[in-house]
């Protein structure tokens, strides 16, 4: 510790306190203090002694805690020692000293190696007084090391170097030592292209940890995030905490430790030495929350089932289910369900064609169709009638599509930047058939005329234009059998008038 001698002013200072100890004890006050216990031999070289040729270079015990000696030239602190807890005014030291002593007795001073125990007590007393840690034993240049090893040479020659080259390095390291602030501010970002992206960042006197509510780091898809480093943005993605699609905020809180506080654990013995042991660190917290509530996005499709796969013609009639694909079907700031707007082109085919990616090149654009989800209704089922009719006989196939660049400006933010939903063509529930008429029924034909017979079969023509001998008697043998007959029915009627007309 320190040499024999006491300079006046700590003389002058001791019989200050004697005399007032003194007059309060003839007053009859009660002086309350906190309970004293003797502190103990730590880790270092010397002698164990109040005063003592070559003094005591280390640190003392005091109820297991190492302490270190922050006046230098006063007498070491054998007797009973009064613990004062963290003060930040100890030894009227400033805070850069205090957060600097508060760094190595914390981080150096808890130890059992003498070297290393002897190396934090030069180092503490340099920071406390410099110059007067330097002259105490005698040695008049300006070096740590060389002090130290002028004080060690009688005692423990064999570690003054160590000691030495020890203290400079921690009396540089406690110097460097910032005063901490305990502000701190966090702040909270939206992709303006999608409200389900984001960054946290936050500025403070050291790292911190970050967690979130309502949201994820993008890059490990945890809540929470330690070992966050000030002035960093960290990328997040948003999770609504809901599926009923209401706008919804995230919320961010960091802490973490600001450095050293500027304080030490203040212990003092009656007559003899400050000395300080570790006060920690201190601490800074902050919290923010998004400044409007962010949009739900998903991801918006479709399925169709024409009304009637085959017709006459007259309109197309689809049935569109439109429903999220990903994600909720989002509600705006007022409760009502976000709007989406979809368009078909219908195309004619001569035959059913595959189901592909693509329009075929063959097929033939006739029309369009479109609707809007009702605000009150959100996702389901809509019937669409075109306002045109089918043009005739053929295929006719409506293929949708989704695009955000034909939404409302208020639906935007509800979908992924560019976002397009695109129906295949000739998906079999998209198809309509009209069939052909049948062909009108044929009136029946005349029998066709017949040709007329080749000369060599035509009949032979007569030799004269009046009947033959044969014909005329035929013709005369006709006519007498006709004159008999008509008078043999004279007579029979003849007869019967008579029979009727005589008497019986």
């Amino acid at each position: 510790m320190t040499p024999v001698p006491v300079s006046p002013r700590r003389r002058r200072r001791g019989l200050v306190a004697a005399l007032v100890g003194a007059l309060l004890a003839i007053a009859g006050i009660a002086v309350v203090a906190p309970p004293a216990q003797a502190a103990d031999q730590g880790s270092g070289f010397g002698t164990w002694a109040p005063l003592s040729a070559h003094g005591w270079h280390g640190s003392m015990l005091v109820g297991g805690v190492h302490t270190y000696c922050i006046v230098p030239g006063l007498p070491l602190p054998t007797g009973g020692t009064t613990d004062h807890g963290s003060s930040d005014s100890a030894a009227g030291l400033s805070p850069h000293q205090l957060a600097g002593i508060n760094m190595l007795v914390s981080t150096y001073g808890q130890t059992a190696d003498p070297v290393q125990g002897a190396a934090v007590g030069w180092a503490v007393k340099a920071i406390a007084n410099r110059t007067e840690t330097l002259h105490a034993w005698g040695y008049r240049g300006d070096s740590l090391a060389e002090a130290v090893h002028w004080s060690l040479a009688s005692i423990a020659p064999e570690h003054s170097g160590a000691v030495g080259s020890l203290a400079e390095s921690y009396y540089a390291e406690a110097l460097a030592v910032a005063v901490p602030t305990t502000t701190a501010t966090l702040s909270l970002s939206t992709d303006p292209a999608d409200a389900r992206r984001g960054s946290v960042a936050f500025d403070a006197a050291g790292p911190g940890t970050i967690t979130l509510t309502h949201a994820v780091f993008a890059d490990t898809g945890a809540a929470e995030l330690a070992g966050a480093a000030p002035g960093i943005a960290y990328p997040i993605t948003a999770v609504p905490p809901t599926d009923d699609g209401t706008p919804f905020s995230v919320q961010a809180t960091v802490h973490g430790s600001a450095g050293w506080a500027p304080a030490v654990r203040h212990f003092t013995t009656p007559g003899q030495q400050d000395t300080a042991g570790p006060a920690g660190r201190v601490d800074f917290a902050a919290e923010a929350r998004d400044a409007a509530p962010r949009p739900v996005v998903f991801s918006p499709g479709l399925s169709t089932q024409v009304a009637e796969p085959e017709a006459q013609g007259g309109p197309f009639i689809d049935d569109v289910d439109l429903q999220a694909i990903e994600g909720v079907w989002p509600r705006g700031a007022d409760g009502a369900f976000v709007t989406i707007s979809a368009t078909a082109r219908v195309y004619r085919t001569e035959t059913v064609l595959p189901e592909s990616g693509d329009v075929p090149a063959e097929a033939q654009h006739v029309g369009d169709l479109a609707l809007t989800t009702n605000p009150a209704q959100g996702p389901g089922v809509y019937r669409v009638t075109s306002d045109w009719a089918l043009p005739g006989p053929g295929v006719y196939t409506a293929v949708w599509q989704i695009d955000a660049g034909s939404q409302a400006e208020a639906t935007v933010p509800h979908l992924e930047p560019g976002y397009v939903w695109q129906e295949s063509f000739g998906v079999a529930t998209q198809m309509v058939t009209v069939a052909a008429p049948p062909p009108p029924p044929q009136p029946e034909q005349p029998p066709a005329a017949q040709p007329p017979a080749p000369l060599d079969e035509r009949p032979r023509a007569l030799a004269a234009t009046g009947p033959d001998g044969s014909t005329a008697r035929l013709g005369g043998a006709g006519a007498a059998a006709v004159i008999l007959g008509a008078a043999l029915l004279a007579h029979l009627m003849q007869r019967r008038r008579r029979a009727e007309s005589s008497p019986r």
